[in-house]
This record gives structure tokens, sequence and C-alpha cells, in this order.
């Protein structure tokens, strides 16, 4: 069953970016000097006594030391982005915390034009000499206590539990680097994002997980399970399904009964599939209790094939089913306990009956290669009262991956983790260049230059298109939004994936409205155009597009000041396209970021209240204007 048409990515060849973009220029000479350079020799690791390069402290042979320093690094990352201290004079950065009576020394291993710093372990000045650097938690108790907020120890104690994870996961993946011999491209990839987003405190937090489920339901150690699957009374079974085979209009419940295959259903009653350590806390809850007693509902336990988590944590794919599952987790992981909001299942199956009226065969003429992966059906459950039941649902996700498309995530492209046969932390976006150039025999910046307009060309415009055409902005942020690699490693087409992040412009009410009557009435997804310029501004331009350049600056693949000049040319062509965000982030001199580490702070939950004020954003200076 297919929900949609998915087009076909471009052969690779040569890349269209250089018709839009012009001819490449890569002599770093004809590039203005942006801000501090990425290779000034101030900012070049100076040799250890042996001569050699000093060794990453991501590479540290001890797990915990590795993880540690990645947590102390994200830490001090999310600090220098958030509260704008000075960049280094020299080889160290100086962090004053006038709270404690101290300041931070910090060695600058390398600087970023766009945030991505790389960083060594740090020293508390005036620390008697030999004292040992402070660690990630020591760092993140000053830092909690410099910005004064109560939440601070909260914030520590989760700095704690992502280091002692990202340990475990490191020496897992130390000691078993491949993945497992079910995994397809697609979650080989899901599974490589070792160390997390670099912006973020606590990127492998997961409170509520003990240590032997967090092996489980980790796709980090190559976790799988069974579901959990409930049989729910069709009295207060709520579900809605777009989704098709051939023509057909197939029933969300049909699509889940094809893997509950040899479960007895009591009469009357239809199952619905739950993530284990889920289905074990829901029991507690009063209002589940109250309909298990009633018998409205019946826990049928553990069930068939085991499901494979994807980077998200709760979202599960099994290679060659052709669904997944976005289930509810209540497992606080980033800023957010991951349980489904109702609207949330509406706007999935409402942007695939708007992509299905026409708008998705436009854009697909215009710009081929690109589409949204659909979440079509959905089923839940509703309390006798009619009100729904947090948690209790699942999102079905249109699975358009077959065994040999190479889609990866832009997290875990960048990400560094343990590689077959080689010493040290690499990424694949490393292998990938690294491989192009030995192959075509161009330098390392060349190739590196051009897979990023490519990446432009064939991922970025496709989401400014669908912004202008349809007023849609994507919540593309590194995580949700996925590249598909050609058999050498170019960028041939990208996918879109989350039913929470889409932003409807108000501008475009009524156009959409013409589209798909009744379109945002219950999915509550029309933003004002203010809130949607800051939005899209910051997750495609600042997580997704300035992140990806950071991410080949600090890997030492290409300078980032040919990189961010490349992405102004880009900008400047693209703004022909209609959508605002071109001239958006060519005119304005600072930007709005939103700032992980002030969020965690202040306690909030991002899928909670109103969009413009569940996360904390700051004001940065716009590299393209610097």
């Amino acid at each position: 069953m297919n929900p949609t048409p998915t087009p076909t990515p471009q052969a690779d060849g040569s890349s269209p970016t250089q018709q839009l973009a012009g001819p490449l220029v890569l002599e770093q000479s004809t590039v203005p000097r942006q801000m501090t350079a990425p290779h000034d020799e101030r900012f070049i690791p100076k040799p250890t006594a042996t001569g050699g390069a000093p060794a990453d402290p991501l590479d540290h042979p001890d797990p915990l030391r590795a993880a540690d320093s990645a947590g102390a690094e994200n830490l001090l990352r999310c600090w220098v982005r958030e509260t704008g201290p000075a960049g280094p004079d020299g080889p160290t950065l100086r962090i004053p915390l006038p709270a404690s009576g101290t300041a931070l020394l910090v060695p600058v291993l390398y600087w970023s034009a766009t945030g991505w710093h790389r960083f060594g372990p740090p020293v508390l000045e005036g620390a008697p000499e030999g004292a040992p650097p402070a660690d990630a938690v020591t760092i993140a108790a000053l830092l909690g206590r410099e910005a004064g907020r109560d939440e601070g120890a909260d914030m520590v104690a989760r700095v704690a539990d992502s280091v002692r994870r990202t340990a475990g996961f490191i020496a897992e993946r130390r000691r078993a680097p491949h993945a497992p011999a079910e995994a397809d491209l697609f979650l080989t990839a899901e599974q490589s994002l070792l160390l997390g987003h670099p912006q973020h405190p606590t990127p492998k937090s997961r409170e509520g997980l003990s240590d032997a489920e967090s092996r489980l339901y980790s796709p980090e150690s190559h976790g799988s399970f069974a579901l959990n699957w409930m049989a729910v009374d069709r009295s207060v079974l709520a579900t809605d399904s777009a989704w098709t085979d051939g023509g057909r209009p197939v029933r969300a419940t049909e699509l889940v009964t094809a893997y509950a295959r040899g479960l007895r259903l009591p009469d009357n009653t239809a199952p619905i599939p739950l993530h284990p350590w889920q289905a074990r806390e829901l029991v507690h809850r009063p209002e589940v209790a109250a309909l298990l007693d009633a018998g409205l509902l019946h826990d049928l336990g553990p069930h068939g094939e085991r499901w494979h988590p994807t980077s998200s944590v709760r979202t599960v794919h099994r290679p060659g089913a052709e669904v997944m599952l976005k289930l509810s987790l209540g497992v606080r992981i980033t800023n957010s306990r991951r349980e489904n909001l109702r609207k949330e299942l509406h706007r999935g199956v409402e942007v695939h009956r708007l992509l299905r009226s026409g708008l998705a065969t436009q854009w697909h003429a215009a710009r081929p290669g690109f589409d949204i992966v659909r979440d079509p059906a959905w089923l839940a459950v509703d309390g006798p009262d009619g009100r729904p039941v947090q948690g209790l649902d699942v999102m079905l996700r249109h699975n358009p991956f077959g065994p040999h498309d190479d889609a990866v995530c832009i997290a875990a492209l960048t990400a560094p983790r343990p590689w077959p046969g080689r010493a040290g932390m690499h990424s694949r976006l490393a292998e990938i260049v690294l491989s192009l150039a030995a192959a075509t025999g161009r330098t390392v910046g060349a190739v590196a230059a051009e897979w990023f307009l490519r990446y432009l060309d064939r991922v970025v415009g496709p989401v400014l298109w669908l912004d202008a055409h349809a007023g849609v902005a994507l919540e593309a942020h590194q995580q949700n939004t996925l590249v598909m690699l050609g058999p050498e490693g170019w960028p041939v087409g990208g996918r879109y994936r989350d039913n929470q992040g889409y932003y409807f412009r108000e501008s475009h009410r009524a156009a959409l409205e013409q589209r798909l009557a009744g379109i945002g009435s219950v999915s509550d997804t029309f933003v004002s155009d203010e809130v949607t310029d800051e939005r899209f501004a910051y997750y495609l331009g600042i997580n997704n597009v300035f992140g990806l350049i950071g991410a080949f600056g600090a890997q030492h693949l290409a300078d980032e000041r040919v990189l961010i000049a490349a992405f102004r040319r880009f900008l400047g062509s693209a703004a022909a396209l209609g959508s605002p965000l071109p001239t958006h982030l060519l005119e304005k001199t600072h930007l709005r970021c939103k700032a992980n580490l002030l969020t965690r702070m202040h306690g909030l939950d991002e899928l909670v209240g109103p969009v413009d004020t569940q996360s904390v954003y700051v004001t940065i200076a716009n590299p393209l204007c610097v």
C-alpha cells in the first residue's frame, strides 16, 4: 500500500545548482573575511611533544572521558551562543563566572563562524597546577548558578544522565561498530546519531528509562523489541485515515491488523500497538485504569515481530514494512515528554490531504526529488466523556524507503561516531567527502563545496518553494531533514518528516482554504507570518544549513567562509522563488535563535503551550552579514 506516489530522485550527474547559483568559485582569496578565520593559526591545535597532532577529546580510550568531553563541549557551545560572550583572543576562551567568583579557561580547538566550536577540557581559573579539568556536571552547575534558575539542579541531573548514557553508547559501538544484519540503509543511518544535538545541553538524557530498558529501546545500542498490544472497544476508538492503496481507501485498523496476526481480540474491539514502556506506565493512570476496569480496554501484552527505534527513539521501523509507527512515549527526551497530541495526529493526515489536492503534483514538477514522508492515518482512544486519553495512540507513517534507498537525516550524517575498521570518531559526511576526493583526484575543499551546493539545490530549494507557493513552512531542522544520497554519496534528493513541524502562514489562509476546506480547524497549524519567519529562519537557516556549514568546518573538510559565501549567493538567487526567508536571512544582521540551554533551565516543555512561547529564543549575529 502506498499513500501517494513518491518522486524518483534525480540521477547523479552534473549539478543543477550551478545553473541556480552560478559558477562555483573555490579560491579562498576571492571570499571576503567574515570573522575569525576557521583555519586561523591561533586556533589550530598545537603539536604534542612527540610531534603529532593532539588527540581529539572524543577519542579518549575511556568511554566515560570521551562522553564527558562531548557533554562539556555541548554546554560550552550553548553558553557561547545563548549568552554571547566575546570570542577568544587567542587559543583560550575565558568565560567569567561572577556568581561563583571564578572563570572557566577553555582551550579552543576550533572557532566556528556558525557556532560549531570545538573545545578542549576547561579548567577553573586559579586552580592549582595539575588540578583535573572541570567535568560536564561541574560546568552545568556553574552555568546554572550564573543563570540564576531554580531548574538548574534538574539540568545538572539530566547532564549527568546524558553523559552516562552516552558513555555506554560509545563503549557498545566501539565493541560492535557494524549495523545489525537485518538493518537496511535507512535504519543504519537512524542508529548512528551517537552524541546527539551538538547545541543541546542534555542530548541523550532519557528520564524514566532504566539501563536495561535503555539498551532495549535505544537506537544507539541497536535496540529492538516487540510492540505491546491493546484491544480497544470500538465505542471509544478514535481514528482517521487518508491512506489509499491503488485509489482504494484503507482504514487505520486495517493497516495495524496486518502486524497483529495471531492476536485473539475480544468482540467489537480493534488492536492498537503501543511502546512497551508506555504500556507499562499507562495502566497506572486513572483514566486508563478506568477503561480497563470497564472492559473498554484490554491489555494483550507483547506480540509480533521486533521493531527498531529510529533516531527519535519513539518512532519505530521494521525493514520491509510498509508503515513506520510514531508511538507516544512519556520519557523526557531533549526538551519534551514525547506523547502525541491529538492536534498533531490530525495535522499529519491533513497535510497528506493538502498535498493530494494537487499541491504535491505542482511541487514535484517544479522541484523533483523531494517529498514529505507522509503521516496519513492514526488510531487513538477517547474516554466515555469523549475527551482524548493522552498517550494511548499511534500515528501510522508511510515508509517510502526500500532496502537500497540511502536516506540519512543531516544530524546523523554529521555526527561523529566510531567507524568500522578505523580508529577514532568519524562522521559519515567526512567519509563521503574524503572518498569522493580520493576517487576524483580533487581537493577535499572543492568536493565539500560542491556537495554543499548540491544539497542546497536538492534539499533547501524545495523547502523554499513550498513556503513560497503554498505558505507552508517546514520545521526542517537536522533531525527532521533527510538527504537522499546517490551511489557515490552526492545529494540527489531529500525528504522531510514530522507531523508536528508545520507552519501554515496566516497570509495564505484563504488560498489554503481553497485547496482544502476547513484546513487548520482542528490541527491548530496557522501561525502569524512574524512567528513563522522567526521559526523558519531558525530551523532551516540556523539549525540546518548553518549547522551543516559548521560541521564541514569543525571536521576540517571546508573553510566555513567559502560555504557561507556560497550560501549567500544561493539565497540571492532563491529570493526569486517568493519565500520571504532568503531576504530575511540576507538582510537581518541579527537572527532569533532557539536557546536549548536556557529552555532547559526554564523547565519548558516544547510541546506544551502556544507555539510562540514554547521555547526560549535569543538574538545572535547573522554569519551571512558579519
